[in-house]
């Protein structure tokens, strides 16, 4: 564990060859973005193990849990620093045997089976469309490299050039995922243990993200054709599920669905071809990808105590325990992009770069804003005041390893907004 955070501090050093995309092989390369998701990968693995203690401690197979961890660990950082397309394709679909076998054999529910079939049914689907199109990459063109940033030489006609974005487009929305492909990721969320559903929150939703940044500088003219009613799609999704996390009564599904609705503004980001757009989704990586596996810590500590995900009879938990109080006063209000965390620039920067694009998505934009607060609120009011439910063991105290957990992430989302040349070398 003391080796991950050492070797994320090391990482730290490549932040100042933002600009330059540095050639470790000729399979493999770096640059801001890469080396961005790769230090995060390095640290939320850390984290995992310190959270995962409990399964460290009381279970037999725990170094097989920490080797399933560690093969984890060294796809993403394969996939995140790939330059070769098939190579990459490869890495995305070989960080789903980990997932899937952390989920199936340390998850608590008895559906995680139908989880796991879910996962899979979803990202192969919409996947292997993708292989032929890398395929057809690189038959028609020669093209390998993802690093490059020119435009792919396809065939005259712009109906196929259409035809092999859309493709390419599907099989990365689908691993984001924005709403109507994101079936399966409550489901996996729910059934998978606390180290599942923060790799899950934290990393493996950014491989989409990853992905199509990287594809839509080669789909560079169609991406800006189509940007405006990508842009248009994945803000009223956002609407829609800030809507469903409003009346979701488990507390896991919520954190998930807001997940899908910060996924919409990562989405923006990326589609908006502009530098503010660059920037903020970066700034939305990092950020989402510390407290939505807070929020997932904090929700797991609640159900050691109340024996329950629901908030309804969650209840009462200031009266319990008021350090974890505290903890979900602060990550909720990160979550709501209250100040000083980093989640106020991300939404700054991105909420710029939409309205750029039109001036008619600032309504939309303000009543995301609003609905999150709401269900942020509803989720920090319904399960810390109230009656104190039977089901609740009040003798659970919170673990120094949970407080060191939760101090770790919160440190970065108030402190990177303090040092705002940090954030600026992350545009490339």
């Amino acid at each position: 564990m003391s080796s991950l955070f050492i070797l994320t501090l090391m990482s730290l050093n490549f932040t100042q060859w933002s600009h330059v995309n540095i050639s470790i092989s000729s399979f493999s390369s770096m640059d801001s973005l890469s080396s961005t998701l790769i230090i995060l990968s390095i640290f939320i693995a850390a984290l995992i193990i310190i959270a995962s203690s409990k399964i460290l401690i009381t279970q037999r197979n725990s170094n097989f849990f920490s080797s399933i961890n560690l093969i984890l660990l060294i796809i993403l950082i394969s996939c995140f620093s790939a330059s070769n397309i098939l190579i990459f394709y490869i890495w995305f679909e070989a960080s789903l045997v980990p997932t899937i076998v952390i989920i199936i054999t340390w998850g608590y529910q008895p559906e995680r089976l139908q989880a796991s079939l879910y996962l899979i049914i979803y990202t192969i689907t919409a996947s292997l469309p993708m292989l032929i199109i890398f395929c057809a990459i690189r038959t028609y063109s020669n093209h390998i490299l993802l690093s490059l940033s020119s435009e792919l030489n396809f065939p005259h006609f712009f109906s196929i050039r259409t035809i092999f974005w859309l493709m390419t487009l599907i099989g990365f929305l689908v691993k984001l995922p924005i709403f109507s492909t994101h079936l399966w990721l409550p489901k996996a969320h729910v059934e998978a243990p606390i180290a599942g559903s923060i790799v899950l929150a934290a990393i493996l939703l950014k491989l989409g993200g990853y992905g199509l940044a990287r594809m839509s500088l080669l789909y560079h003219n169609i991406v800006a054709l189509s940007s405006t009613i990508l842009i248009r799609i994945s803000i009223v999704g956002a609407i829609i599920t800030s809507i469903i996390c409003i009346r979701q009564p488990d507390l896991k599904s919520l954190i998930a669905y807001s997940s899908v609705g910060h996924i919409g503004l990562i989405l923006t980001g990326i589609i908006s071809n502009s530098s503010w757009g660059i920037t903020g989704r970066l700034i939305i990586i990092v950020a989402h990808g510390l407290s939505s596996s807070a929020l997932f810590i904090i929700a797991n500590l609640s159900y050691e105590i109340t024996h329950t995900r629901s908030i309804f009879l969650t209840k009462g938990l200031i009266t319990i325990n008021p350090i974890i109080t505290m903890w979900w006063f602060l990550f909720t209000a990160t979550n709501i992009a209250a100040p000083p965390s980093i989640n106020l620039l991300r939404e700054i920067i991105l909420i710029t770069a939409a309205v750029t694009k039109s001036i008619l998505l600032a309504p939309l934009l303000a009543l995301i804003r609003f609905l999150t607060a709401i269900y942020s609120l509803h989720m920090y009011t319904a399960t810390q005041h109230g009656q104190i439910s039977s089901y609740t063991n009040p003798l659970i105290p919170i673990k120094p390893k949970d407080i060191l957990v939760l101090s770790i992430h919160i440190y970065p989302l108030t402190m990177l907004i303090i040092k705002p040349e940090l954030i600026s070398v992350w545009t490339w």
